[in-house]
């Protein structure tokens, strides 16, 4: 059996440790390094105990991996300084990069959303955009993976088979997403602050929130023409999960059953999305700590109109999970590899 040898750069965030989780039981893949700048020499049970008698490498400086022995490099930095690191490494390194620096395909949007020039444009162009369910074939062949935004996860796998097929308007979309604090990283910020967060609910980025642009970016290559949807993240007292409530427009002589059954055929045979039974409403605890997403699909009492709630784990299918997912379609191991657990409930 083939084992490739994985570095994790940027271990000591909620992503690298779910990394860690996921891929210490994968067949196929041995963990040779890991980076954390500012904990470097430190044990990865003493960042994270829960990850304690493993048979980890100690966390060092991204300068000091030897890349000579590493296949694959999950890329955790925050979004503005990958770039630059990714450029420098040997071409005989593959890359899932799970910062938002290569998703958007211009890099005029890229500049206009995240503040900053692009300092890899050469890089951007063989880019794969990884929603794994939509892009295997390119996954594939690819060096370079922009692993998706946890919101754009939980919009596209839906909406995107509808708009192929042409079942909804392409006007009037609305997707109103709730997600677990941990969406916000690790880093200490005021407003996930334990006594900002619970028993409260509240709205972030509206209007202006940077995964808009990557979500109309899928939708609109979907649809062939330009999407334009209202996008508006909230931030929930819960530490994992994205419930992602869609609001379309049928498209003449489409009814609510169609797109449900357009949906099912879309999804039959992937491992990972399941659309439950009518009548169901999927939440976030029925995947939580799993690789799953639930869709759900239901008649808005507008009529023409269709409501779909879409929900996945932001931290295992809205990050790493898809991440190992995309490592597997990558080197062609099982896609489930790595990716078996079930969800934790309650």
């Amino acid at each position: 059996m083939n084992t490739i040898n994985a570095a994790i750069v940027g271990a000591s965030g909620y992503t690298g440790a779910e990394l860690v989780r996921l891929l210490i039981n994968h067949p196929n893949v041995t963990i040779t390094a890991m980076t954390a700048d500012r904990k470097a020499g430190m044990r990865m049970a003493d960042v994270f105990p829960h990850l304690g008698g493993l048979n980890l490498p100690d966390l060092v400086k991204m300068d000091d991996v030897d890349w000579s022995n590493i296949d694959v490099c999950f890329c955790c930095l925050p979004h503005g300084t990958t770039q630059e690191f990714i450029a420098s490494l040997p071409q005989n390194v593959r890359i899932v990069d799970l910062s938002a620096d290569f998703r958007l395909k211009d890099i005029a949007e890229y500049s206009k959303w995240y503040g900053d020039k692009h300092r890899a444009p050469e890089l951007q162009k063989e880019a794969v955009y990884g929603l794994t369910e939509m892009k295997r074939d390119e996954i594939a062949k690819a060096r370079l993976v922009a692993n998706p935004g946890c919101y754009p996860t939980s919009a596209q796998l839906p909406l995107i088979p509808l708009l192929k097929e042409k079942k909804i308007g392409t006007q009037g979309i609305i997707i109103d997403s709730k997600s677990g604090a941990t969406g916000a990283g690790r880093a200490p910020k005021e407003g996930t602050l334990f006594c900002e967060v619970s028993d409260a609910i509240h709205a972030y980025g509206v209007g202006t929130h940077r995964h808009g642009p990557e979500i109309e970016q899928g939708l609109s290559e979907a649809a062939g023409e330009n999407i334009f949807v209202s996008f508006t993240p909230h931030l929930m007292p819960m530490n994992r999960g994205i419930l992602s409530t869609i609001y379309v427009t049928l498209a003449d002589n489409v009814s609510v059953n169609d797109i449900r059954t357009s949906l099912q055929n879309t999804y039959a045979d992937e491992p990972f999305v399941r659309v439950v039974e009518e009548g169901n409403s999927p939440a976030t605890r029925h995947v939580r700590g799993s690789n799953y997403c639930l869709i759900g699909v239901f008649a808005d009492r507008t009529p023409g109109r269709a409501i779909i709630v879409c929900v996945e784990d932001n931290v295992v299918k809205g990050a790493s999970g898809q991440a190992v997912q995309n490592m597997n379609v990558m080197f062609g191991f099982e896609e489930t590899a790595g990716l078996t657990q079930q969800p934790m409930f309650p």
